[in-house]
């Protein structure tokens, strides 16, 4: 039985870390006790630190937005894994349609970044999802295909049990546009069946699939219920705890 797993993306909103804090504790106190749901918040580099701070010794889990893959040099304005490790994150999102699409990062640029991730203990949530013009073309699947062969690159099968996907039709992402529970679902299942076919049955059964684009309190149950959604990568619903953690409930 997969886990529903709930994260928030902060984006670059919310970054003092005042405001974090407060945001982190509301979303604290609206998750509870959900024993049967994972909950994770990625907040801005500038409110890492105090967000893993407020939320320590809670069930609340913190990631980061990105990382660079290295752990150290002349990488001025990057976020190295050993940071995001050393002040309390457990995951990280790569491969965000917004990395890809505003800098421009490749699928072996991501596949770099899901190695490096990988090998310091940190958790992957690795984002895939097709722009509107691909959708109206019809290669949805040949997209995310792509992006996740590229992103999966050169892992063992079990490396890919330790990562998150999230499918994130970029088209849905802050437009108030949401793929239906169906159409969801759909892409859902070819992604399972693809990793059915780069790695092995145990592995594409236990992975867990995220769905991620407007996502909000009132569409939140009928697209945790599709059998291959494994839960939801939350954009701006993320941003109140009272929406957030009414998504959170969904996932019961």
């Amino acid at each position: 039985m997969r886990k529903i797993f709930i994260a928030g993306n902060w984006k670059m909103v919310n970054g003092a870390p005042a405001e974090a804090v407060a945001l982190a504790k509301e979303v604290v106190n609206a998750s509870g006790s959900q024993d049967n749901v994972e909950v994770a918040i990625c907040p801005p580099a500038t409110a890492i630190a105090a967000v893993c701070e407020a939320t320590q010794g809670t069930n609340v889990q913190v990631g980061g937005q990105n990382l660079y893959p290295a752990e150290n040099g002349a990488f001025t304005g990057e976020i190295s894994p050993t940071f995001l490790l050393a002040v309390g994150c457990s995951h990280v999102i790569l491969g965000h349609s917004e990395r890809r699409t505003i800098f421009k990062e490749s699928d072996a640029f991501i596949n770099e970044k899901v190695k490096v991730a990988l090998a310091h203990g940190l958790t992957p949530i690795l984002c895939c999802g097709e722009t509107d013009q691909e959708r109206e073309q019809g290669v949805t699947e040949k997209v995310v295909e792509t992006q996740i062969r590229g992103g999966l690159g050169g892992l063992r099968p079990d490396d890919v049990t330790k990562l998150v996907i999230a499918y994130e039709p970029v088209w849905a992402i802050g437009t108030g546009k949401t793929a239906t529970p169906e159409d969801a679902q759909s892409v859902h299942a070819f992604i399972r069946t693809l990793l059915r076919d780069l790695t092995n049955d145990a592995v594409a059964d236990g992975l867990r699939i995220q769905y991620g684009g407007s996502v909000k309190p009132d569409n939140a149950k009928e697209l945790l219920s599709q059998p291959d959604i494994d839960g939801a990568l939350v954009g701006g619903a993320s941003l109140k705890a009272d929406s957030f953690g009414a998504i959170i409930d969904a996932g019961k």
